[in-house]
């Protein structure tokens, strides 16, 4: 399958991730001390089904997975890095709360993520979410025709590195489209001018995953699924889908 989309299927592609936006929209407003994830889960999946489309993440199983994803979105909370079951927990007055959001619409997938903190917050845990939104930013600007995959990256890992941040090893963006998981796959690292050239028409989720104290390993929860930060340290997780188009880069993943 090409990676290669054309003006029509991006304009597609944006009412996908129009339906993603206002989806992390609705759990952010709803996110407060005392909801529990699963309530989240419940208002996303409402949310998309007003919509007309469908999770992307529901019964999704990859094949390392030994079990289907339960949830219509991930929220991983504190230490969990991404990829955290909606559960039972009652969201505490602190908690770093990042939530990932997939959807389908006509065919097309959008999928984008968000980081916050509820109730009060903590400076230290505040700027580690304004370092994860800056590492996307410079992603984005990044994802230039011409430039190279290892320019995007270096973008995100350069400054994130020297600001003393770890970055989720082994873990990155992808390509999207008619699947939400495709070629290539988008490092939050890198070395500038190498790697395979960014082209009119590519279109890539860019989601950089950063962690307290420098470290970038991690480790599975029980559930198969929550990846924690091996130091115990809070992470947060931004992303977004990005078309590359002659005029620059495109977010699809706005309201």
């Amino acid at each position: 399958m090409s990676m290669i989309k054309s003006p029509a299927e991006i304009a597609l592609m944006r009412e996908a991730g129009r339906v993603v936006a206002n989806t992390l929209e609705r759990v952010r407003e709803a996110a407060a001390v005392g909801v529990s994830l699963k309530e989240l889960d419940q208002l996303a999946a409402a949310t998309i089904a007003a919509a007309g489309a469908t999770p992307a993440f529901l019964n999704y199983k990859p094949r390392w997975a030994s079990v289907p994803f339960p949830g219509v979105i991930c929220t991983s909370v504190n230490d969990a890095v991404v990829h955290g079951i909606p559960n039972d927990y009652r969201l505490q007055d602190g908690d770093l709360l990042s939530v990932d959001c997939g959807a389908f619409l006509e065919g097309w997938c959008g999928d984008a993520a968000i980081s916050f903190i509820v109730g009060a917050s903590d400076p230290v845990d505040q700027a580690l979410i304004e370092a994860t939104e800056a590492a996307l930013a410079r992603g984005i600007e990044a994802a230039r025709i011409g430039n190279k995959m290892g320019d995007l990256g270096y973008a995100i890992g350069g400054a994130s590195r020297r600001a003393g941040y770890g970055l989720l090893a082994d873990h990155g963006g992808h390509g999207i489209g008619t699947t939400m998981h495709a070629e290539p796959h988008v490092p939050n690292d890198g070395r500038p001018g190498r790697g395979i050239k960014l082209t009119e028409g590519l279109v890539i989720a860019i989601e950089p995953m950063l962690i307290l104290g420098g470290k970038d390993d991690y480790f599975h929860d029980d559930d198969e699924w929550t990846l924690r930060s091996a130091n115990g340290r809070r992470a947060a997780h931004s992303e977004h889908t990005v078309a590359i188009t002659k005029d620059g880069p495109v977010i699809l993943t706005l309201p």
